[in-house]
């Protein structure tokens, strides 16, 4: 197995992933023991397929938190698709997740550490929330949200609930009941809370996040920015196609830089929601930090 930091150019920031290269001789409840072990976000679980079919429908990755399979993660995919990409010149790689099929497409500049870019599936968005109702499941102020903007469930994979703050100051100091959060999220169908604001540590980025969840905090949630780029662009917060930094893991000491774009199609009535969102891209840097055998 190898570790890897991603969404950083600097080992020992960024979100590390575990991948094992050939997970075909373990069970279901073996990947999940694994995972359980690492005690990181995720760990991934490659595999091999013959040539044939692994060009017609990709690289079979199975995704695992220390609790439970997902049917799709952002750090996991990108982190995977640069382990399997190696030392090659490889330009793309597709995963088979529980979700389908998922593009990393590649790009290398001379003196600088490869970039990464997944093509997720288009979004699906979902209900609005009441401010009020959050803000009694998660046990924060109804204050503490920026007015300006819904809360609001997008999925890309995996279904957050995009919950805007008003300033840096709320969501540096953020604490949220997560046994309450997580009952809400049962009622509502949403499988995590994503906490962004418009205001930043880096003046480049376009929002600063958090993604707070059964296994602490996550330092980069890769699968959340591309809902929140689909959202971003809904809401006028960023344009349509325009690549936009979010930074997260800057209160864990783990910081992460996930390049974001998504796609806005023009319908013909106005309003955001009448606007169909496509073509979201979610990238970023990886760097392998160790090598490793697990005994069984």
């Amino acid at each position: 197995m190898a570790q890897w930091d991603v969404f950083s150019s600097k080992a020992l920031e960024g979100n590390s992933l575990a991948v094992f290269f050939d997970g075909r001789g373990l069970s279901d409840a073996e990947m999940q023991s694994i995972a359980k072990e690492m005690k990181l976000s995720e760990t991934t679980f490659i595999l091999p397929r013959d040539e044939a079919t692994e060009r017609e429908r990709g690289v079979r990755v199975r995704v695992f938190t220390v609790r439970e399979e997902l049917p799709f993660a952002g750090h996991p995919t990108l982190g995977t698709a640069f382990a399997l990409r190696g030392e090659s010149d490889a330009t793309e790689i597709v995963l088979e997740l529980n979700v389908g099929k998922v593009p990393v497409r590649f790009e290398d500049k001379r003196g600088e550490p490869g970039f990464g870019e997944m093509t997720q599936v288009d979004p699906v968005f979902g209900i609005r929330h009441d401010r009020e109702a959050v803000a009694q499941a998660t046990g924060l102020s109804i204050d503490d949200f920026d007015p300006s903007f819904p809360i609001e469930t997008v999925s890309t994979g995996l279904a957050y609930i995009v919950t805007p703050l008003k300033s840096l100051a709320v969501i540096k100091r953020l604490r949220i009941d997560l046994n309450r959060a997580q009952e809400y999220l049962a009622r509502t169908s949403g499988k995590f809370f994503y906490f962004v604001a418009r205001e930043t540590v880096d003046p480049k980025a376009r929002l600063h996040a958090r993604m707070l969840f059964y296994n602490g905090e996550d330092p980069a949630t890769g699968s959340a920015a591309g809902c929140a780029a689909a959202w971003m662009v809904a809401h006028r917060v960023a344009e349509s196609d325009e690549l936009v930094l979010i930074e997260q893991g800057i209160e864990m000491q783990l910081p992460s830089r996930i390049f974001v774009r998504a796609s806005s199609q023009k319908a013909k009535q106005n309003g955001p929601r009448d606007n169909r969102i496509v073509n979201v891209r979610v990238g970023g840097n990886a760097i392998e930090v160790m090598r490793a055998e697990v005994f069984l």
